[in-house]
């Protein structure tokens, strides 16, 4: 059984947190004794949820104006520690139907492709560069990246989403290497299919939204990943699904990782 860590007097912020998954995750850090600052472009959600964090702040993660002047904001509350770039932009924007009509990429509008890119790739580059200075002085940090399957990123009419999330996983790689020895982590997590959230648009088959994973399936794995349990652990993705509740939370994190990116062959 997994007993997860207590992440009292840690500070976490989640772009994204204010639905679905990232909505999610802001309770169960929460209820493991953090404080969360939800970041979304959207913080309606929040009060039809009866949700209310440690703090909110509307937030364009595309902007680095918008994410310096919130950072400016939450360091005055306290040193951040866990950062969550959950904040994302799906499929739905290319097409309502793309779960069962694929869309090629030369029929995709230049505007929606560069919005799904903007957000999923800019939006996590610009969160890590203005959290990681202060990480790196305090010795210790988290970052988290939520990705999706390979399979999921070579998949045909899955432009731009899979483009993005590939482009993510070399973030995560990357920036590990440049982070490594500081204390401070990068790592990828995915839930391991497709998952019941609002990047789901409505009408789609029943026969395929019961497929649908429940999006609490990342929280398990998410908390160990923020928890000093993982201090040695750092370029790796977790795929939930691989995560096994009946063991050890060591055990299950070493069941579910692989190593982010590509393997080299």
């Amino acid at each position: 059984m997994n007993i997860l860590p207590s992440l009292a007097g840690q500070y976490a912020i989640v772009t994204g947190g204010a639905r679905g998954i990232g909505l999610g995750i802001c309770r169960r850090l929460e209820a493991a004794g953090a404080r969360v600052a939800v970041w979304d472009r959207d913080l309606a959600p929040l009060a039809a949820n009866f949700y209310a964090p440690a703090f909110a702040r509307q937030v364009d993660v595309t902007s680095a104006t918008d994410v310096e002047a919130a950072f400016a904001e939450t360091a005055a509350l306290g040193q951040v520690h866990i950062l969550v770039n959950n904040a994302g932009r799906g499929m739905k924007y290319v097409s309502a139907s793309f779960m069962t009509e694929p869309t090629p990429f030369w029929m995709i509008e230049p505007q929606t492709w560069r919005m799904v890119i903007d957000t999923n790739v800019n939006g996590p580059f610009l969160m890590a560069r203005s959290a990681v200075p202060a990480m790196l002085k305090a010795g210790w940090g988290r970052i988290v990246n939520v990705s999706m399957n390979h399979e999921t990123m070579r998949r045909r009419g899955f432009s731009p989403y899979g483009p993005s999330k590939a482009a993510l996983e070399s973030e995560t790689i990357i920036w590990a290497q440049e982070l490594a020895g500081t204390g401070v982590t990068v790592n990828a997590l995915l839930p391991g299919g497709a998952t019941l959230t609002g990047m789901i648009p409505d009408g789609v088959p029943d026969e395929v939204r019961s497929a649908l994973l429940d999006p609490a399936i990342v929280l398990p794995p998410l908390l160990w990943l923020a928890s000093s349990e993982s201090d040695e652990v750092t370029g790796r993705r977790l795929v939930a699904t691989r995560w096994r509740t009946d063991r050890e939370a060591r055990e299950a994190a070493e069941a579910a990782m692989e190593d982010a990116g590509w393997a080299l062959h």
